[in-house]
């Protein structure tokens, strides 16, 4: 018999993140490297260990694998438990329902019997491609204190970039009383970042409700949350001060890379009160050659420098030989920039080898000139990738 858990976090893992082109070919969006030794769902899973939360539900469906294997037991966040802990919860067969998951709402409707089995009386739905650091707990707390159905975590956005977000219209008290998805002329600034907390009785009554709806899109934003405002459910926003970027595109994950730079980074990591974890493999130490040049970049353990490295991102194990050339960009774990080669404005992810001479991306012309390079792949001695680039295999 399982003992109770007051909350219950559902991290939400299965996207396919289809706007990382070929970062997300053969890996869930939420396992792609950042930051040089992190993927980005360490973060989240480092917020609810900081925030006290020792029980979640990790929802997977699209490439899982490499993010099974990453999760593993849990260790790394301290989410190793015999009682709780993290669980791995991808679609299944069951006698009353699909064996896929249709949209968030339904993959959380999927799982109710996780939920359930902690006797849980709160919920906390994650999303696991953002970049953030926040105390869900405190989050929690202003449910319970509010008497809210369900709580929306905003943040406030310049009023020319609201209507790339659902939009929460707000009372002076904080209530909400209209969402809505990506309007045209938002009348006010406070975009949902996708973090909710229900009341587990309330999420269980509209969950099941939308199951049986055959014209629902089984979507929180687009299902749940305008069925409960429209039912008169209390539905209140908690407003977040703090970094928080959605990495579900090529240029946000590139600037998001680029905030750990500079003397005084937008996003720092260093922080031992709210430590980001993640599974390191064994660190080898860095070596910088003689002639080396390094400058305003992020060097993980294991790199060997030789050539010119300015305002960028390596992950462990990257390789930049002498004459070679990397600036601007964001280079996975073991890559390889052969001599002379040239990487600008780019993101190469694992395993890519850059040939000798070969040159990678330009300096950048508009937000879009990013160039990808997906994970194996060996551009040729010699080749130039355009600026913007999306190659997946060559």
């Amino acid at each position: 018999m399982f003992k109770k858990k007051e909350c219950v976090a559902m991290l939400l893992a299965g996207g396919q993140g289809s706007r990382l082109y070929a970062l997300t070919q053969k890996t869930a969006k939420p396992s792609v490297s950042f930051g040089g030794k992190y993927r980005i769902i360490d973060f989240t899973l480092s917020n609810c260990i900081n925030s006290g939360l020792d029980t979640v539900g990790v929802l997977t469906q699209y490439q899982p694998l490499l993010l099974n294997d990453y999760i593993g037991n849990g260790l790394p966040w301290d989410l190793d438990r015999t009682f709780g802990g993290v669980k791995i919860l991808p679609p299944y067969q069951g006698n009353q329902r699909a064996d896929w998951y249709k949209g968030t709402a339904n993959a959380i409707w999927q799982n109710m019997e996780f939920i359930n089995r902690y006797d849980a009386k709160y919920v906390l739905i994650l999303s696991g491609d953002h970049i953030y650091k926040m105390n869900y707990a405190k989050m929690l707390d202003h449910h319970k204190q509010t008497g809210a159905d369900c709580t929306i975590a905003v943040i406030d956005v310049p009023i020319e970039e609201a209507s790339r977000f659902g939009i929460m219209s707000t009372n002076d008290d904080g209530s909400i009383y209209k969402f809505s998805e990506k309007p045209k002329n938002p009348d006010s600034t406070k975009a949902s970042m996708g973090i909710y907390i229900f009341t587990k009785d309330k999420l269980q009554k509209y969950l099941e409700a939308d199951s049986k709806d055959p014209d629902s899109a089984n979507d929180f934003g687009k299902n749940i949350i305008p069925a409960m405002l429209a039912a008169g459910e209390k539905m209140m926003a908690y407003p977040f001060e703090g970094y928080w970027k959605d990495v579900g595109t090529i240029r946000s994950l590139w600037e998001a890379n680029m905030d750990l730079l500079g003397e005084t980074p937008v996003l720092s990591l260093l922080d031992e009160s709210w430590r980001i974890y993640s599974r390191h493999g064994a660190e080898a130490p860095q070596f910088v050659g003689e002639d080396a040049v390094v400058e305003n970049s992020s060097v993980t353990a294991g790199c060997e420098i030789y050539g010119i490295v300015r305002n960028s991102v390596l992950g462990p194990g990257v390789v930049v030989e002498e004459g070679a050339i990397v600036e601007d960009s964001v280079l996975m774990n073991d890559v390889t920039v052969k001599a002379g080669a040239t990487v600008r404005y780019s993101i190469l992810d694992e395993k890519v080898t850059v040939g000798k001479k070969a040159t990678v991306g330009e300096y950048r012309m508009t937000a879009s000139d990013v160039t990808v390079i997906g994970a194996d792949v060996t551009v040729p001695n010699g080749e130039k990738i355009a600026a913007g680039s999306m190659i997946s295999e060559m």
